[in-house]
This record gives structure tokens, sequence and C-alpha cells, in this order.
């Protein structure tokens, strides 16, 4: 495992970053979870992600159970907050981010968190309230340093201009991958010359670029595409995408290396990438997933890969 450094953090973190999104506290039974943690540790990933809103609050409390553990400066935990956690309860408003906060190191049965990201921009919140109270979360010692998921760009550089300086993001979440590429044009740029890192999500668009899903054919019974509610996924699964997909396999094996980790490779060429964030269901995932740090695509096959997907 390779390790790259977190925005102008200081802190350092995993290539490869395990995620609960979807899996611990929900559809993966707390077993299995504890053997995909354990996997990860194994391999020698290191950054952690969670969020209050996963399994509502269930993933936060399953990964309390497990990593208190071990040692603490033996991996980089990182929580969001956001989406409702009930009725009254969601957004960035100061009342939220120190209520939240509070609740997730309940959960995590942590006395910090080493990141604490805004799951989405609050429009309904001045964001100098949010920037003040993130701060005062940091200074009290709850967090070691602060993030965004999905915030544009505007919102990046009113973040960047508030003035007095509140505590600085170093971390952006976006999705990213082969087929989504949208934060390349304006998000990482801006985030490289400000000492902001990308920790993304959906580096294997969702399980599309493991080339599981073939096109004119039903998915894998057990796979996100065959659950009832695959609209979150339809970018992805069109039989045009799938047909490109699979062409990328011939890829993948003249160069030696599965599907996963050619994806998870294309994604971590990006210098602004500290880290891409995948989920498990199985120990097995975990250690295959690992193993995509350190491989280096060249110049010839990124060129054959956009020629593939167009």
């Amino acid at each position: 495992m390779e390790y790259r450094q977190l925005g102008d953090s200081g802190i350092e973190i995993s290539e490869i970053g395990l995620g609960s999104w979807l899996t611990y506290g929900g559809s993966v039974e707390r077993a299995a979870a504890a053997a995909c943690v354990g996997a990860a540790f194994d391999e020698g990933i290191t950054f952690i992600d969670t969020a209050n809103v996963y399994s509502h609050g269930a993933a936060e409390e399953l990964l309390g159970e497990i990593l208190p553990k071990r040692p603490r400066d033996s991996y980089v935990l990182a929580t969001k907050l956001f989406f409702p956690m009930s009725a009254t309860d969601r957004g960035l408003s100061r009342e939220q981010v120190h209520k939240q906060i509070d609740a997730s190191l309940q959960r995590l049965q942590q006395e910090y968190v080493d990141l604490y990201q805004c799951h989405r921009y609050d429009s309904s919140t001045p964001l100098e309230e949010t920037m003040d109270a993130l701060s005062e979360v940091v200074r009290a010692g709850k967090a070691r340093a602060i993030g965004f998921s999905e915030w544009n760009p505007s919102q990046i550089r009113a973040s960047l201009a508030l003035s007095p300086p509140a505590v600085k993001f170093v971390s952006s979440q976006p999705q990213y991958s082969m087929l989504w590429r949208e934060p390349e044009a304006e998000v990482f740029p801006l985030c490289a010359a400000n000492g902001i890192s990308q920790v993304v999500w959906s580096p294997l668009a969702q399980g599309v670029l493991t080339g599981k899903y073939k096109p004119g054919e039903q998915p894998p019974r057990d796979s996100r595409l065959a659950g009832s509610d695959r609209s979150w996924m339809s970018d992805f699964s069109s039989d045009d995408v799938l047909t490109r997909v699979q062409q990328l396999v011939p890829v993948a094996e003249r160069l030696g290396i599965t599907m996963p980790q050619l994806a998870l490779a294309w994604v971590l060429r990006e210098p602004n990438v500290a880290s891409a964030i995948v989920g498990a269901s199985r120990p097995e995932q975990v250690k295959a997933n690992a193993s995509a740090s350190g491989i280096k695509l060249d110049d010839a096959t990124l060129a054959e890969i956009d020629d593939i997907l167009g």
C-alpha cells in the first residue's frame, strides 16, 4: 500500500480507502463487516470513511464497536454531516455542526475524528456560520481537519475567500471514475491550487467498471444493479456504456491486472487524488481493491482507455 498527503493537513492516508455507504450497519452483517475492516488493516489501508446518515447511524455504531480495539494512530477516520437524522436535524448550522459531531463521536466511541466533512452544501445556512462552527470543532480537538463533498467551484471559492480566515478545508469528496469525470474541469485544478486533496467515491462506478455487468444480460442477482431501486445507477447501466466497458477487459488482461485494478489505478493517476474510497462486503474484495495501489498506467494505455470510452 502506498500513501499520500491529505491536502495541507499533514495527515497521510492510504491510496485506497474503505467506505461504509450501503454496507456496514446495513446490508452487510457485523461479522462480515468486521472481517472486511480486519482485511483492510492487513492490506495497509488506513483511511476509513463513513457518515452519520449511513444506515442512519448504524454504520458509525458498527465502526465504533470495531475500531477502538486498535491503536488510534493506526487509522485515519472520517465522517460527515448534512443529511437528515430526524425531522428537525439536518444541515450545517452551528447548532447542527456541534450536535452532530458529538453524536457521531458517541456512536464511533472516539474522542475525535481525523476528518469532518460537509456531506453537501447547505444553501439555507450562511457559509460564515458553517465555517465558524467547523473551526470551533477543530479548535476543541473534536476533529483534526475538515472537508466537503460534492461542492461546486463557486461554493469552494466562497469558503476560501472568507475573512478573517476560518480553519481551511483540506479535502474534497466528489464522485469520480473513468465514467464520471466532471470534477476534472474545475474542481480538481481549483483544489490543487489551494492545498485541497480529493478523496473520491464510486471509483468503480458502483461496480460497473468491474466488468461484471454485460450488455443485454440480466445483472447478477446479488448485485446493486439487480436491486429494486436502480435509478441512481442509470448513468452507467445503459447497453452502450456496458459495451464500452467490456472493451476495457482486453486492456486489463494485456497488462496482467484485473478490471477493478485498472479502474482504481486510472483514478489514482491523478495527483490531486489522495485516496479512492471503495466499499466491500467480503474480505477478498478488500484485498483485491487494495492491490491496485502502486499500479502505474502509461500514456499509451490512458489514451487507449479514452478512445474506448469516448
